[in-house]
């Protein structure tokens, strides 16, 4: 929680005592903690009594501290940024030299402590301390009576007005040797008398003010308070008995540090402050943006020195001057500050913008991609890119695709551009690359996809935090430029697992300027390629781009890429479509090869008959369990062969197959059901079928539903082993199938609303309902009228009858069976989408307890 939301809560808690919130101590001592002009400010804002939140101590005297205008209102502005936090931020200009007097706690009147001038003039009112020391000693503190006499005690008077200070202690050190002998004096001031100065104008709070007497015009403009927001800087007058005497300039102090002005006071002294007077403003690229008030004469070098001088990214040439003409209108002229002899009189109201030049970096070459060092380079007349990036090892990083690289180049003013491919490896080592001014190099990742450039790099000499920075540095520098600000290449998402320097990454911003540069009669300079190439997908269309060049671009062909030949498919005007046949497109000694056009699609095809190594798994009572390679056809006798068949100890009848693809589909069959249920708790209506009788709490559908969610599928598909093994049935295995061959079993389990689920030890004869007596009988909540049995290979038996005993006439008990009580859904009003999601628990719970017993 913020601060600011903190104290609003505070003040909110003791502004409503109907509310039953009360601030902890902590939340007060923060309050107490702020100065006392911002906690009135806060108070005022709230409606509260501050006595409430911070009673005065018992018996404390209180005690009128006075607090310097200046303080109050710094502390208002601190109160308006502590009530606007999320105010925008904007460049706000304000007026030169204000901050001056700002911020101040206390006026300037000079401490006790500071030592006295020489030249300090004696007035009455002054305070002298005469220390004497020889053959007695004294001490002595007299003051200068309005006649401007001093009359030290044992002495005779002296008249001392007008002396300065060292005039004073040489004479009554004189004074006292002469008048007694054996004595000296030490003479100092113990306290000066005090002046009184009249501060008017547009003081912050003019007056009559009581200074120091070594005040000097600013001290009195601290004393006052400071300014007001419209007071002048530039003609602070000093008159004394009725003739101006001096006149301040603070822009002289504030940028020369002249002080000439700033005249020590006497009592008496009118200080005067006239309003502002003709004013400008200067924003942009300067080094002190404000508003600077202008005195006569004044000329734009003038100008310069009051805002400090331009940046060193600043455009002098025409700088931007908007002015009021007529009193009626703006008019816009541009100034060349770059001149020696500037042409321009600043006028009072005039508003300079000074912008900055062209970002645009040229006569460079702009290193992008998987590099060691991105960025610009120099260009010069014969440079090749062999020049450039000298060596693969110290000029490229590891990940750094060396059979693809692309130079993105501008062929004319308006910015259109045209892609040359080349290779790396033969830049570098053969064929030269040549690079004209302003030419843009890209260099890519292997890799496409984050996880496997990060596998590839752990061996990598790079650590981490050096890649990060690598990827840093090269995003500041690809995106300085206007053209790649103005749309982010791809989604949050996609950034996530997208490399930094991948294709897909690098050429949208291409891919986009060449879409951007299209027209009716020129079309957009892309290819596409699909099918069996390492990273299909949409790439710039280079000069002379072949089928082979185009594979190269997209990481060359896959393993199971039909080298023979390819299909090219190019649309035609009117909307025809041409199919093309390449052949042999992995051989690059064809003499007259075909060139792809704008938006051409090249299609690799995939080798007929073409696998991936499909792999199959045999656990269990096989006498040679593991994983096996097949090849499309094959069927599970076949494999149950080459694992040498089962064992002695096997239970082909409790066989457990499972299959990915079945396992996809009930794991989204799960996730349905769970999005359906969840649904149905929320609704009203599944709210009024739950009666008070038989409602669940939110915490048990809660935990059906988190239950649910993670149930993960087996994917089991029911399979007659026995037959599969005789050759009866025939199973074609697929990529990833398991089969699970349990051993003999000798136990019956008994599952669902019973009072103990438990296994029993199978006895030929027993019955269902024996076996359910044998777990302690059934829950209340037990349908009793849909037992079923679920069968060692997974089949589930269900009776045709209302009544569970008739299951004894239909189903034989076996070894490894499973008799499951289900749970009444009548009681939810029907609703069998409960009844389903147990059964769903009890048939995932069999297979998967057969499977760990493995």
């Amino acid at each position: 929680m913020s601060f600011t939301r903190v104290l609003a809560i505070i003040l909110l808690g003791f502004s409503a005592f109907v509310s039953a919130f009360s601030p902890t101590p902590e939340q007060i001592e923060q309050f107490k903690k702020l100065p006392k002009a911002q906690q009135e400010a806060l108070a005022k804002q709230y409606g509260v009594d501050l006595s409430a939140i911070m009673p005065s101590a018992p018996g404390a005297a209180t005690t009128n501290v006075p607090v310097s205008s200046v303080q109050q209102r710094a502390n208002t502005a601190a109160n308006i940024n502590l009530t606007e936090p999320l105010k925008p931020v904007t460049e706000e200009l304000k007026p030169f030299g204000y901050e001056l007097f700002a911020g101040e706690p206390t006026s300037f009147v000079p401490s006790e402590q500071i030592a006295v001038p020489n030249d300090y003039v004696i007035a009455s009112g002054d305070k002298i301390s005469i220390s004497l020391y020889g053959k007695e000693t004294a001490n002595h503190e007299v003051s200068v009576d309005r006649e401007g006499r001093l009359r030290i005690p044992n002495f005779s008077p002296t008249h001392v007005a007008g002396l300065t200070y060292k005039e004073l202690k040489d004479l009554i050190q004189n004074k006292v040797s002469t008048e007694a002998i054996g004595l000296k004096a030490f003479v100092s001031i113990a306290e000066l008398r005090s002046l009184r100065v009249l501060i008017v104008g547009e003081a912050y709070k003019p007056g009559s003010y009581a200074l120091s007497p070594l005040s000097t015009v600013t001290h009195a403009l601290f004393a006052s308070g400071g300014l007001s927001e419209i007071a002048s800087l530039r003609n602070i007058t000093v008159k004394r008995k009725g003739k101006v005497i001096s006149t301040l300039d603070l822009y002289e102090l504030l940028l020369r540090g002249d002080s000439t002005g700033d005249i020590t006071l006497q009592s008496g002294d009118v200080v005067f402050i006239p309003s502002v007077g003709p004013q400008v403003t200067v924003s942009g690229l300067v080094k002190r943006p404000g508003i600077f008030e202008l005195r006569e004469g004044e000329t734009a070098e003038s100008l310069v020195t009051m805002f400090g001088n331009f940046k060193e990214t600043a455009f002098l040439e025409q700088v931007e001057v908007k002015r009021v003409v007529d009193n009626a209108k703006h008019s816009v002229v541009s100034v060349d500050f770059s001149q020696s002899n500037i042409a321009y009189v600043p006028q009072g109201g005039d508003v300079l913008k000074v912008k900055g030049v062209n970002s645009e970096v040229v006569d460079s070459i702009t290193l992008i991609g998987a590099v060691a060092r991105p960025g610009y380079y120099e260009w010069r007349q014969d440079l090749t890119f062999d020049k450039l990036v000298r060596n693969v090892k110290s000029d490229l990083l590891p990940q750094a695709d060396l059979g693809y690289a692309i130079v993105v180049r501008e062929t004319s003013d308006t910015g259109r551009i045209e892609v040359i491919q080349f290779s790396v490896i033969d830049a570098l080592y053969g064929a030269s690359v040549s690079l004209q001014k302003n030419d843009e190099v890209y260099i890519f990742s292997r890799f496409n996809e984050q996880e496997k450039e990060l596998e590839a790099l752990k061996n990598s000499a790079l650590t981490i935090e050096e890649q990060e920075l690598q990827e840093k540095v090269k995003l500041w520098h690809l995106y300085e430029r206007e053209q790649f600000n103005k749309k982010v290449l791809t989604k949050s998402a996609e950034k996530k697992t997208q490399t930094i320097f991948g294709r897909k990454t690098l050429l949208a911003p291409i891919i986009e300027r060449l879409d951007f540069q299209s027209t009716a009669g020129n079309t957009k300079a892309v290819f596409e390629i699909d099918g069996q190439v390492r990273f299909p997908g949409v790439y710039p269309l280079a000069i002379n781009t072949t089928a082979q060049s185009a594979i190269v671009a997209a990481g060359g062909l896959l393993e199971s890429a039909f080298v023979k030949y390819a299909e090219v498919t190019r649309l035609l005007d009117g909307g025809a479509v041409r199919h093309i046949r390449i052949n042999d497109i992995n051989s690059t000694s064809n003499s007259d090869p075909l060139i792809l056009q704008s938006r051409d699609t090249l299609n690799v095809l995939i080798q007929p008959n073409w696998q991936d190594n499909y792999k199959v798994t045999l656990q269990g009572e096989v006498k040679f369990p593991g994983t096996y390679t097949i090849k499309r056809g094959d069927t599970l006798d076949q494999v149950l062969m080459r694992a040498g068949g089962i064992t002695q100890f096997a239970e082909p009848k409790a066989a457990i197959f499972t299959r990915e693809a079945i396992k996809q589909q009930e794991q989204k069959q799960l996730r349905k059901l769970s999005e359906e249920l969840r649904k149905d708790i929320a609704s009203k209506s599944f709210q009024k079928s739950i009666g008070s009788n038989t409602s669940l709490s939110y915490e048990e559908t809660d935990k059906l539903l988190k239950d649910l969610a993670s149930v993960k599928a087996l994917g089991r598909l029911v399979i007659d082993l026995p037959g599969i093994i005789s050759r009866k049935d025939i199973l074609r295995l697929q990529d990833g199938d398991t089969l699970y061959i349990p051993g003999k079993q000798d136990s019956i389990s008994i599952i669902g609303e019973v009072n103990y689920s438990s296994s029993h030890l199978f006895k030929e004869g027993v019955s269902i309902e024996e076996y359910i007596v044998l777990s302690g009988g059934m829950k209340d909540r037990a349908d009793e009228a849909k037992v079923y049995v679920i069968k060692a290979n997974g089949a589930v038996f269900i009776p045709r009858e209302t009544s569970w005993f008739a299951v004894n006439n239909h189903i034989k008990l076996e070894a490894g069976d499973t008799i499951v009580v289900p749970m009444d859904a009548s009681h939810m009003d029907n609703l069998t989408l409960w009844s389903t999601a147990t059964q769903i628990f009890y048939q995932l719970g069999v297979g998967v307890a057969a499977i760990a017993n493995l």
